[in-house]
């Protein structure tokens, strides 16, 4: 079997293995809550581990590698940041979403305000999603692209509809389930090209690594460099105050007011059960970036320095460095976390749709089930409509795709923030600052006034300030 083919055997049956795992057993799917919420019976460690894989995996196969080959180790700053909230969560967000049985994240902002403003968070969770998983779909065409010799919008056509599979007919449970094998995959996977890299002739052991990269600054973890501006302090992503305030607000705003983490953690029946998920989640990210950024500096010292994007060095040297079978097994173990990951985001973006919008028309469903499934469908096509969108992007798509989350993050996490902290407010005050903290972060984005990791902790400071001065404001006037 020549080398081609062995890796086209290796990615078909690997794909065929973990479909029949997840469609077989996924347990029952009778009722919408079986599909969306697990029955609510997912085991709290399958739920941490699946946390880890769908937020990260991609993502961090593809483009991790390629920014610490670019720069150096200074984004394992962020992962510390993650961990610190996702503590914040467990505390005060998840008790809240226990304490009523809320079968999304946005239920909460329907009990404290009002309708109109679950609904508003929803949708823009939606389109937040959208883009943001347009982003992982494109790079997890990269490897494709460069295995199968075709463009781009082919290979992101093979991997969407495959991972309508998932979605469509293994429900929140099975997709759980994928989850925690293609994470096994996935990092094993890493460890294996680490090892390979290192034990090449360029490369030559891991004290030659360490000596070549602590030459070209590329182990430099924490960024302690002083702003001597004001535009300086807030442009620069990686210093380390921008990383830790920059990892702590999204981490809160991702795991804590995002649907596609969220529903994750509502498929575990007790609230101690999914505080230890979240938690220990963020304990593992930080060794799993470090693990990445370290395959990336590695690879550094392997080519030097070429002159491609940063997202298609890993893949590259996949395919041209690594033997057949094994390249066929690291990339499949890339297409499942990516399939996966975007299953979980269908399954987000239908739930969120059946649970918090349908519900405004007051439509008279009997097979919820095959709703449930053509909204899956509609959820697909969109994403892989959305990955096109950046195909001629020249940044690495790990900063574009937490630069998009950031941009709305901010006003959703505020808007959850006053209603926790801010007794007196109202809806209609809350669907005012929601509404000037994604404006004032469109024009902050537009203008180019600050870096991404600043992007969810100032929208937060906008949605916040805006919702204290209109209480203040109306308070006066009683």
């Amino acid at each position: 079997m020549s080398g081609i083919f062995l890796d086209y055997f290796v990615i078909v049956a690997y794909l065929a293995i973990i479909t029949f795992i997840g469609l077989f057993f996924s347990g029952k799917k009778e009722s919408v809550n079986d599909f969306f919420l697990g029955g609510r019976n997912v085991k709290w460690w399958a739920v941490a581990l699946s946390i880890l894989a769908a937020e990260t995996s991609t993502l961090t196969f593809i483009s991790i590698p390629g920014l610490a080959y670019k720069t150096n180790l200074n984004f394992l700053q962020i992962t510390i940041g993650y961990l610190i909230g996702r503590i914040i969560v467990a505390k005060y967000l998840l008790p809240l979403y226990y304490k009523d049985k809320l079968s999304t994240a946005y239920s909460f902002l329907e009990l404290r305000f009002g309708n109109k403003t679950k609904i508003s968070a929803s949708v823009i969770f939606m389109f937040t999603r959208v883009a943001a998983d347009g982003v992982r779909l494109f790079a997890t065409a990269i490897p494709l692209k460069y295995l199968l010799g075709i463009d781009y919008i082919y290979a992101i056509m093979i991997i969407g509809s495959i991972s309508l599979i998932y979605s469509s007919f293994g429900g929140i449970r099975g997709i759980i389930l994928i989850d925690v094998v293609q994470m096994i995959v996935y990092i094993l996977g890493a460890l294996i090209a680490f090892n390979l890299i290192v034990s090449s002739e360029a490369v030559n052991g891991i004290s030659n690594l360490l000596h070549v990269a602590a030459e070209n600054e590329k182990l430099s973890i924490f960024n302690f460099e002083m702003a001597t501006s004001l535009s300086e302090f807030f442009g620069k992503p990686y210093t380390l105050i921008a990383s830790l305030i920059g990892g702590i607000f999204l981490s809160m705003a991702s795991h804590g007011t995002d649907q596609f983490i969220v529903q994750r953690l509502l498929t575990i029946k007790k609230l101690k059960d999914a505080q230890k998920a979240i938690i220990s989640s963020g304990v593992l990210v930080v060794f799993q970036f470090f693990l990445f950024l370290m395959v990336g500096i590695a690879l550094y010292v392997f080519y030097g320095n070429l002159d491609l994007k940063p997202d298609e060095i890993f893949p590259m040297f996949i395919v041209d460095e690594i033997s057949p079978g094994l390249s066929g097994f690291l990339i499949a173990g890339v297409l499942a976390a990516a399939m996966s990951s975007l299953a979980g985001s269908i399954s987000a973006l239908s739930s969120s749709t059946v649970y918090d919008i349908l519900p405004i028309f007051r439509l008279n469903i009997k097979d919820e089930k095959t709703v449930s499934i053509i909204i899956s469908i509609f959820w697909s096509i969109v994403l892989v409509i959305s990955a096109m969108l950046f195909i001629e992007m020249p940044r690495s798509v790990v900063e574009i795709a937490l630069g998009i989350a950031s941009f709305t993050y901010g006003g959703l996490l505020g808007t959850f923030l006053l209603g926790i902290l801010n007794k007196k407010a109202n809806e209609t005050q809350a669907l005012i600052s929601f509404s000037f903290g994604i404006l004032g972060m469109a024009i902050l984005i537009s203008l180019s006034l600050v870096a991404w990791t600043w992007f969810t902790f100032i929208g937060v400071g906008i949605t916040l300030s805006t919702g204290y001065l209109l209480t203040a404001f109306a308070g006066s006037k009683d």
